[in-house]
């Protein structure tokens, strides 16, 4: 009680006695008995109200504004209902009404919210959101023009801000919006507040007390565009599951369970019924779902003891999301988005005007499935987030073609790429919002020690969706982290072939997961670098084209290699020296000329046919001669010249008008299993063919089908160099975002 009279003394001239000494004898009572009955909680509950509107009152006379007080227990008149009490029209009608009409004009009445009184003239409440009851209330019954309601955020979002930063302020709803938002979980928003306006087509307008200059959300009797108009969310919720094979075909199940609910004073918000009764879902408040539980085996005892009823148990932490004006036609598109992002809805059902969609969702998964539905709903472009792994010659030209391109994509496709993480074996970074263009000098100072644990723990936690995992390494220790993004919601783009081109078993349990988590994997670049060669094969093979042979020049390295040293003078050796100063080659060269990269880039396209080919039936010429395989680079660039006879004579022996290319060639049946021949080796072509016609360091493919017979599909162009290999994996990354959009 000091406290209440130091507030008084020290903050407010005005005059707040009875209220503190009616409190102080409530509270001497209440410790006395040990009574705190509704009844008491509402006569304290109601001083507050009464001491915020005396204190207001005097603070605006002070001013010089002619405020006046209106308690509401004079006023409104409601039932005995303590805690929750329900208005008496006609009374409260006609007290309002007499009332405002002795203190109009320039009096600016301070009327308190939440409190009535009972026609005994007990103090009571009108339950959750009162204030904004007893304003519409007033509205009604003095017919105003317009309700004014301020509050702390600018209106109705599409969603809420905190837990979906992209959500958009709704300029204007229809009541019947309104009150389907309120109903499925609104905090600023209460349905029975919007009851009273109906009657009287009196419009609300929702309004930011710290923002003047904003219009707010207007709700009013028009009907508004049609389209989803917000995600709501119910929290503290609990999933009740009631099972039974033997309820199959029994009628009156739900009207038992309605009825065991209603005399506890349980109110379900959402159900769903699984075919033939046999399985029922009910969602209720979490601090009811025992005695929700309780109540409806108490019900079903009998039909335990008889089997027909198998089960009631609860499903806790979940949450509810609305899709307010979702026609169930048209759910398709976030659903989709929901399992491509795995999450898996535990339940869902539609209003009975199949407007409203709800869905049951884990609580942890709440956020990111906000997020996604959101982007998917809403968005004016589609988010999509890359984690990039490696930052080689290749991972370097993609990162900064991506962050030069970002607002020209946004603009002409409506995806907005988002680089959230780049990661070399050593350490990563990460920003939610999108990697700076300063990125390579934040990942040389950051700290955080790069792993696949925390890059997955990252994204979590900050509940990102439309993920894909670009992998720009060559390494062959991390393909075995594929299979682990693909489980957390990664779809793949890769340049590394290694994934392909590993043992059958791994590339076949690869597949599965992509199939079981549905998951896409795009590789374009593994072979031929930019150009659209696997793309092309895989569309003829699932459309049942027999290919009978594939045959190309694979390695750009090589094309140049021998397409230069065919036609010129220049010994072996010299042409190497110029492969190697153009950066052509590895930083090895013997890693082009071994023919095992070629040997991989085969062994891909036909894995491609459905081929179970391991890389040890490769047949790969080799080359390198024997006595310079081993040893370090610089002892074999100091011996390039021993490589001068040996292709001088190569060269020599070919038959007139005919040239060198390195040449992958996939033959045989390639119908049937180990019917197929996969050879890498040296061949002399025809000048004037596909293949003797290369110029440069181009790659050329020959693709053979039955309906083409001797004239095959050539798909030539480019087929090495950083700067298209990148280019073919951004294409790859913006194919999948377009396919999800």
């Amino acid at each position: 009680m000091e406290n209440f009279k130091n507030y008084q003394k020290g903050n407010s001239s005005a005059d707040l006695t009875s209220e503190f000494t009616l409190l102080e004898k409530l509270y001497e009572g209440v410790a006395l008995l040990g009574d705190y009955s509704k009844k008491i909680k509402d006569n304290v509950l109601a001083q507050g109200e009464v001491i915020s509107g005396k204190v207001v009152t005097q603070a605006l006379k002070e001013k010089g504004i002619n405020a006046n007080f209106s308690d509401t227990r004079q006023l409104i008149k409601t039932d005995a209902k303590f805690g929750n009490a329900q208005p008496v029209d006609a009374i409260s009608r006609k007290n309002v009404q007499s009332h405002f009409k002795s203190n109009n004009g320039t009096t600016v009445n301070i009327v308190t919210g939440f409190i009535a009184s009972s026609t005994d003239n007990e103090t009571t409440t009108l339950g959750r959101n009162g204030s904004n009851f007893t304003a519409s209330l007033l509205a009604n019954y003095l017919e105003a023009e317009e309700l004014q309601s301020f509050t702390h955020v600018d209106g109705i979002f599409t969603a809420n801000p905190d837990l979906v930063p992209d959500a958009q302020k709704i300029d204007q709803l229809s009541f019947e919006e309104a009150n389907e938002i309120a109903t499925f979980g609104a905090t600023i928003l209460h349905a029975k507040t919007i009851i009273p306006l109906i009657e009287k087509k009196i419009p609300l307008r929702i309004l930011n007390t710290f923002n003047h200059t904003h219009n707010g959300t207007l709700i009013n009797s028009e009907n508004s565009r049609k389209g989803i108009k917000s995600l709501s969310v119910l929290e503290n919720v609990t999933l009740v599951n009631l099972e039974g094979r033997g309820l199959l075909g029994k009628p009156g199940i739900d009207a038992r369970i309605f009825r065991a609910l209603a005399q506890n004073n349980i109110s379900v918000s959402i159900i769903s019924q699984g075919s033939s009764e046999r399985g029922i879902g009910l969602v209720v408040e979490s601090k009811d779902a025992q005695k929700a539980k309780d109540a409806i085996e108490a019900e079903f005892e009998l039909d335990f003891y008889t089997h027909d009823v198998s089960s009631v148990y609860l499903t806790e932490n979940v949450s509810v999301i609305s899709i307010i004006g979702q026609e169930l036609a048209t759910f398709n598109k976030p659903y989709d988005a929901l399992i491509r992002n795995q999450i898996v809805p535990i339940l869902f059902n539609n209003t009975v005007t199949g407007k409203n969609v709800s869905l049951v969702v884990e609580r942890v998964q709440l956020k990111k499935a906000l997020n996604v539905i959101h982007s998917e709903i809403f968005g004016i472009t589609k988010k999509v987030n890359l984690v990039v792994f490696g930052h080689g010659t290749v991972g370097k030209t993609l990162i900064n073609q991506l962050l030069e391109t970002r607002e020209n994509i946004i603009q002409r496709k409506g995806i907005e790429l988002n680089i959230v993480a780049i990661a070399n074996s050593r350490q990563f970074i990460f920003d939610a919002k999108g990697v700076s263009k300063k990125w390579q000098s934040e990942l040389e100072s950051s700290t955080q020690k790069s792993s696949i644990e925390g890059i997955l723990k990252a994204v979590k936690e900050h509940h990102l969706g439309n993920l894909i995992a670009v992998d720009t390494t060559a390494s062959k220790d991390f393909v075995t982290n594929y299979v682990e993004l693909i489980k957390n919601g990664f779809d793949l783009v890769s340049a590394n072939k290694i994934a392909n081109t590993k043992e059958y078993s791994f590339y076949k349990n690869l597949r599965e997961n992509l199939h079981f988590y549905q998951k896409n994997y795009l590789y374009e670049t593994n072979v031929g670098a930019g150009l659209p060669l696997i793309d092309t094969i895989r569309l003829l093979h699932h459309s049942g084209e027999n290919i009978t042979r594939i045959r190309g020049v694979f390695s750009g390295t090589l094309s140049y290699l021998f397409n230069t040293f065919s036609t010129s003078d220049k010994n072996f050796s010299d042409v190497l020296n110029e492969a190697i100063e153009k950066g052509f080659t590895e930083p090895d060269p013997r890693e082009d000329l071994n023919g095992n990269d070629v040997g991989r880039k085969l062994l891909i396209l036909a894995r491609e046919l459905d081929l179970s080919n391991e890389f040890s039936e490769v047949k790969i010429q080799n080359l390198i001669p024997e006595n310079l395989r081993e040893g370090s680079v610089s002892e074999f660039l100091a011996r390039l010249e021993e490589l001068n006879p040996i292709y001088l004579n190569t060269k020599n022996n070919q038959a007139e008008n005919h040239v060198l290319r390195y040449v992958g060639d996939l033959s045989g049946d390639l119908s049937v299993e180990n019917g197929a021949s996969l050879e890498v080796s040296l061949v002399s072509v025809p000048k004037e063919s596909s293949l003797g016609q290369l110029k440069g360091s181009d790659s050329i493919f020959e693709i053979y089908t039955e309906s083409y017979g001797e004239h095959p599909i050539v798909i030539q162009g480019a087929g090495a160099g950083a700067a298209v290999t990148a280019r073919g994996v951004f294409g790859d990354i913006l194919r999948l975002a377009e396919k999800s959009k």
